[in-house]
């Protein structure tokens, strides 16, 4: 982060002199100066490289305008402007805020010029930089001789071995610099919020807009666990969102709680809905409770927001109609809403706390911020016991954290301060918004077929599109009005062959077939349902990565235009089977599974499966100690009708637990295993396509099984 932009006219001789000096005193100290065309060519600059340190300008030809151009890119960028005795500074309160810095053009001072151009470099780093970040970088500098753990020592072990040599070699001294114990007092505790940590937390905390925010070094998944384990004990009723994360099943199988489950809808898709406003009401939670055994008047509620595909509530109504004390959203997907108006109302954190309400927001940073993996943030609002929620918090975080995931979420956090943190997300949505229009500009142009996208038909205006109960686009049905809208950085993909009310057309393409071809080309696909294709397009896709994916669609429509052999169009496919994809063709291929899928009426099946909800026999918690204690048994998929599932069941996609544990599938509930039969059945067909199903154990002589309860349990 050193280099110096310098905006000045040079034809003049007393201007020119100075400047060459500055240069080149500059550059000894390691600067690198250069200088742009135009004022233009300089805040395009600015914006595209972060390591700019300051801009060095003539007062009497850039002036004040030029300055708040600088600052709504970067409000903490340092400005040093030469003016000469005959310049006019007409400047007012208000703009001597900005950071600018006044020299005049003398050969004498250009010396002194240089060390307060260092002294405000050194200052604005400090700025940008957050606590915690700070105090470990000073730390990992320092070098100190430790006895103490991790054993490596900031990598002197891996030196000591070949492998261990080239490990180091390729990650870099600092990160084993960095990689220390719990036991430096410099730092203060994770654990105990003390030291840099609390505040760390506390900047985060101001950052997203809680009362009071925790880093979590292990993904949301287990932030997830840390706040039910607090909002939730044993023998308590919870308010469930069945489109929940698995790490919401596995807490229940945790802990001794009942559940009462919200259901969601779906589409044609198999496109995960919202929540209908009528599920959270009074009533129908009071029936519910009525038809659970052991359910009683629920203190704590998950809802997941957005859902998987993108779909954002207006969150104002679920926590003026909820009356749990606890309301969590799940907002694993979601890190970036704070820093864009169009979010306002549809996340966690916003409005206002309410007296007697605690609101949290489990967010997983890594995904869509710039984090490290397994980087989490839990955001609260509102009054509660913060030492009980510690012990809850420590029951689930290591006593040796990674000190690189801690920084990189309040790094993380730090990029989203001020426009330039704004900007970052306003240029991921806007991005998005581009790539939308492109697609549906080929789909225009092309005379035979080409992908279309899931959205409005109407994307003029930068915003969160609503769920309109008037409109057919988005294929849900009796959709609650200002109740559900769609973020436009998620871009769901569809491909050819089922239109949005379930129709399957005469051929088609499956989009599992296009996510093979887009993985030959370094290109993963988020998620793949049987016509759709999911795309996240988080701060670090530019505009090289989307035009890479548009590229490899329209390559993938020519290759199946021309019908080439699996052989030469999914060389990695064909390697799984030679024998069985020998001289098969690309359409060949896209049909047969096509026709497949259409004979097992498959969306009508995910429609069903996913509309009847099994029977709760026992909790998640008692099937589990019923499996610990071996009291479970493994029978065929299809004999599974009337017993109790020991496990969780969930197939990719959608990823969310169809069965769970200590549910049954009745006569009632039948499309559920139906559904999961068609899923293991395509998979026979077609190497290379078999469904991923968590909990369905899938056998090389092609039989499946479940893991049920004994049956003389429930005689």
């Amino acid at each position: 982060m050193h280099i110096i932009a310098i905006m000045n006219n040079l034809e003049s001789l007393f201007k020119r002199e100075p400047i060459n000096k500055l240069q080149g005193l500059l550059e000894q100290q390691g600067y690198q100066v250069i200088y742009p065309n135009d004022s233009q060519d300089l805040l395009r600059l600015i914006e595209m490289n972060p390591r700019f340190c300051g801009v060095i300008f003539d007062w009497d030809m850039y002036s004040m305008e030029l300055c708040k151009e600088i600052n709504n890119l970067n409000e903490y960028l340092p400005l040093y402007t030469f003016a000469n005795h005959q310049s006019t500074l007409d400047i007012s309160l208000t703009d001597l805020q900005l950071n600018i810095h006044f020299f005049e053009y003398t050969l004498d001072t250009v010396a002194d010029i240089v060390i307060k151009i260092n002294q405000a470099t050194e200052e604005y780093k400090d700025i940008i930089m957050p606590p915690l970040t700070k105090a470990l970088m000073k730390y990992a500098t320092e070098a100190k001789y430790t006895f103490c753990t991790p054993g490596h020592m900031g990598g002197t072990a891996f030196n000591k071995s070949p492998a261990g040599s080239i490990f180091y070699d390729f990650y870099g001294a600092n990160t084993f610099k960095s990689d220390i114990s719990i036991s430096m007092p410099e730092l203060g505790s994770l654990l105990d919020h003390s030291g840099p940590h609390k505040e760390a937390e506390e900047y985060i905390a101001r950052t997203f807009n809680a009362d009071r925010s925790y880093i979590v070094t292990n993904g949301t998944s287990t932030a997830n666990k840390i706040v039910g384990m607090f909002s939730a004990p044993t023998g308590s009723t919870v308010l469930v969102d069945r489109n929940c994360h698995k790490s919401i099943t596995h807490l229940m199988m945790m802990s001794g709680v009942v559940p009462v489950y919200l259901r969601p809808t779906r589409n044609a898709y198999g496109i995960l809905g919202g929540i209908p406003q009528s599920e959270f009401s009074a009533d129908v939670i009071a029936k519910k409770i009525t038809a659970t055994p052991g359910a009683s008047t629920p203190n704590y509620a998950v809802i997941t927001n957005s859902t998987y595909d993108g779909l954002f509530y207006h969150t104002q109504f679920i926590k003026e109609t909820l009356t749990t004390k606890y309301i969590h959203f799940d907002s694993a997907w979601v890190p970036y809403t704070n820093f864009n108006p169009i979010y306002e109302g549809k996340c966690g954190m916003s409005g206002e706390a309410m007296p007697g309400r605690v609101f949290y927001e489990t967010q997983s940073t890594h995904k869509l911020l710039a984090a490290f993996s397994q980087a989490s943030m839990i955001h609260i609002k509102g009054e509660f016991d913060e030492e009980s929620f510690n012990e809850a918090f420590m029951m689930h975080t290591s006593t040796s954290p990674q000190y690189a995931i801690v920084a990189s979420a309040e790094i993380s956090a730090a990029m989203m301060q001020g426009s330039a943190g704004k900007r970052l997300i306003q240029d991921s949505i806007d991005r998005a918004i581009r790539f939308r229009k492109e697609i549906k500009k080929l789909r225009q142009e092309s005379n035979t077929w080409f992908f279309d996208v899931w959205q409005p038909d109407n994307i003029e205006t930068t915003e969160c599109w609503k769920l309109d109960p008037h409109d057919s686009w988005h294929g849900f049905k009796d959709v609650d009005d200002n109740h559900m809208y769609l973020d436009p950085i998620k871009v769901t993909i569809l491909t050819p062959g089922m239109d949005i009310a379930g129709t399957m057309d005469a051929t088609g393409i499956p989009a599992s077939i296009v996510a093979k071809y887009l993985d030959n080309h370094g290109i993963v696909v988020e998620k793949t349902g049987p016509y759709s294709m999911l795309f996240l397009f988080s701060i670090g896709i530019d505009k090289p990565k989307a035009m890479q994916l548009l590229r490899a669609l329209t390559e993938f429509k020519r290759g199946y235009d021309l019908n080439l052999t699996i052989k030469e169009f999914l060389p990695d496919l064909f390697d799984e089977d030679p024998i069985f994809y020998q001289g098969m063709r690309i359409q060949e291929l896209a049909q047969n599974i096509h026709q497949l899928t259409a004979h097992y009426k498959l969306p009508e099946l995910m429609f069903n499966a996913f509309d009847v909800l099994p029977t709760l026999k026992m909790t998640p918690h008692d099937a589990w100690q019923e499996e610990l204690k071996g009291e479970v048994e493994e029978v065929p998929l299809s004999e599974m009708v009337e017993r109790i599932s020991a496990n969780m069941i969930l197939p990719y996609p959608p990823g969310v637990p169809l069965v769970m544990p200590g549910e049954m599938i009745t006569e009632e509930s039948r499309p559920v295993l139906d559904f999961l039969e068609m899923l293991c059945e395509i998979g026979k067909h077609y190497p290379g396509f078999e469904t991923d199903i968590h909990g369905v154990y899938q056998h090389k002589d092609g039989s499946s099984t479940v893991k049920v309860v004994k049956q003389k349990l429930i005689k």
